[in-house]
């Protein structure tokens, strides 16, 4: 079967944008806060830039993996999500090998039950969405999705303390009402795709928690995180990636005719998932698992319009609509964040003042 080149083209062309997004934020990490001039910047300036540059790399790069996996999986009929992601996780732990070979990041080790817990159940997660997807419709697959976000609120709340303004949780609620109407069709149910789904939304769940908090916890980046649990991801994904592909297409992954076009694209789509990986860790690390779901649902809008622009997929209405709603709900999430960002910093910085006050006071 014949691959659409033309989509191929495009894909390389995003890799194209990609590379420049990341030379910027590898760019702005080297630097260590000096712009081009020699100008400092300041402290809240240089973590805007960053998460800004990890919010788009995750975008671009989700974006054009989705559009590869597409034509890889529908025109060239290579159907085996769970072990293409072990590969995918295995070429980035080769790259980010070969990155701490030439010095570009420092090598940290911590808690090496952490890594490997967080790492068994980070590839865990992953094996048990793509067992949701094949156990229940798309329909109700979508709903699994949309259920992270109220979920990790759900977990933050409860077991972190952490508080979300009304003003928060009614744009998260109009983001995912918008996303529902664009994505959930149909809802068939199932005792064993419900089970499969709630086992996935947990681990997703605790997963991506996970992220943040061993960062912080440990003071690692995220490159240094994702170098030492990626392991732990694919080895979990060799193992169960075959069984579980089988289980869902009746077909061998090792059978598989393997043709130049096919290695190509698989070539292409492990490339990609480098920055998919890295921006993942980057952007959880950098603001929250309920920001890096929000972001998700943009991506899934993306993906949605890029699928009738470039490969002339079905669209409605319907889609239309939700997406207009999903993008209101981002935007209000994204106002609200940062207007709470800016009302925090700037009562930091009130009750610094006011104890400064007092000490110049003080005999």
């Amino acid at each position: 079967m014949a691959v659409d080149w033309v989509v191929v083209v495009q894909v390389v062309r995003d890799l194209v944008a990609l590379a420049g997004v990341t030379s910027l934020i590898v760019g702005e990490i080297l630097k260590r806060g000096q712009l081009d001039k020699g100008v400092k910047m300041s402290e809240g300036k240089r973590f805007q830039l960053g998460t800004v540059g990890a919010l788009s790399l995750s975008v671009v790069s989700s974006v054009s993996i989705v559009i590869c996996n597409k034509v890889l999986i529908s025109t060239l009929g290579f159907t085996f999500a769970s072990t293409l992601t072990s590969w995918h996780l295995l070429v980035t732990f080769c790259s980010l090998h070969v990155a701490l070979w030439m010095k570009l990041f420092e090598h940290k080790p911590f808690d090496p039950r952490a890594v490997m817990a967080f790492g068994i159940l980070n590839g865990s997660s992953i094996g048990l969405l793509n067992l949701s997807l094949g156990f229940n419709s798309v329909g109700f697959y979508q709903m699994t999705k949309l259920a992270i976000i109220p979920c990790t609120v759900l977990l933050e709340t409860i077991f972190y303390r952490k508080k979300f303004s009304q003003n928060v949780q009614f744009s998260l609620v109009i983001l995912l009402v918008g996303v529902g109407i664009a994505t959930v069709t149909d809802l068939q149910l199932n005792l064993l795709g419900c089970v499969l789904s709630l086992l996935a939304i947990v681990t997703t769940c605790v997963a991506q928690i996970m992220t943040n908090t061993i960062q912080k916890k440990f003071k690692v980046s995220s490159t240094q995180l994702l170098y030492q649990s990626c392991p732990y991801q694919a080895i979990t994904l060799f193992i169960t990636g075959p069984f579980v592909d089988g289980l869902l297409t009746n077909q061998n992954v090792f059978a598989f005719k393997y043709t130049p076009q096919v290695l190509a694209v698989i070539v292409l789509s492990c490339l990609i998932s480098v920055s998919v990986n890295f921006s993942t860790f980057l952007v959880i690390g950098k603001t929250s698992p309920v920001t890096y779901q929000v972001l998700g649902h943009l991506k899934t809008c993306l993906v949605l319009a890029f699928g009738y622009c470039l490969l002339h997929d079905p669209f409605s209405w319907r889609n239309i609509l939700g997406i207009l709603i999903a993008i209101v709900g981002m935007v209000l999430y994204s106002y609200c964040c940062s207007l709470e960002s800016q009302q925090k910093a700037s009562e930091t910085s009130s009750q610094l003042s006011q104890v400064l006050h007092i000490l110049s006071f003080s005999p």
